[in-house]
């Protein structure tokens, strides 16, 4: 015999299974248009880093002025806007340019950080008599990484396309998934 927790549940199932369905197809048909066409998606990546930031940029502008009447150094966002806007505009004037040598720098930044941290880490795991060897290696290779990112940035993009078309694929595949489950329990 159901509860009437377990028929609302079921009711709320019903009419939810089709945004995971929907969000999973997206994921799918994302992750396979840039395995397939992987110029126009570092084109269509470039233009969303650059309206990215216009929009972030002009969103931290207005909340800045809002809480100027509250917060001291509100300021501080005005600037944050401004450098976004400006970014986002420079983005589209030398479009792809900027916004593909942001997502090369980021990337080079992100794993000679990682790199630095992991060689942090395997000295103090070797000062304290732990296993280092793993951790240090793993630390040269990202800082090697981060090097080679800088120097082959055709690469580094191809990478980090699909790196970001397997997340399309994988997600929409679990997605949908999870959606045929969900629709299947509603109508159990």
């Amino acid at each position: 015999m159901a509860t009437p927790m377990a028929d609302d549940l079921k009711r709320a199932y019903h009419r939810t299974w089709w945004a995971l369905m929907l969000r999973g197809l997206l994921g799918l048909v994302l992750g396979v248009f840039i395995f397939l066409r992987p110029l126009d998606s570092v084109a269509a990546f470039a233009l969303v880093i650059a309206f990215w930031a216009l929009f972030t940029g002009i969103a931290e502008i207005l909340n800045a002025f809002e809480l100027a009447r509250v917060v001291k150094h509100w300021w501080v966002l005005l600037v944050s806007g401004l450098v976004a806007v400006g970014f986002g505009i420079l983005a589209l004037i030398y479009y792809p340019l900027v916004s593909l040598g942001f997502a090369v720098a980021w990337v080079s930044l992100w794993l000679l950080v990682t790199g630095i941290l992991a060689i942090y880490a395997a000295y103090w795991q070797r000062k304290y008599g732990l296993q280092w060897g793993w951790t240090g290696a793993a630390g040269v290779l990202a800082i090697v990484a981060s090097g080679s990112a800088l120097l082959v940035p055709s690469i580094t993009l191809a990478v980090l396309m699909g790196l970001i078309a397997g997340f399309g694929v994988v997600s929409g595949v679990v997605l949908i998934t999870g959606a045929l489950k969900l629709h299947k329990l509603a109508h159990a």
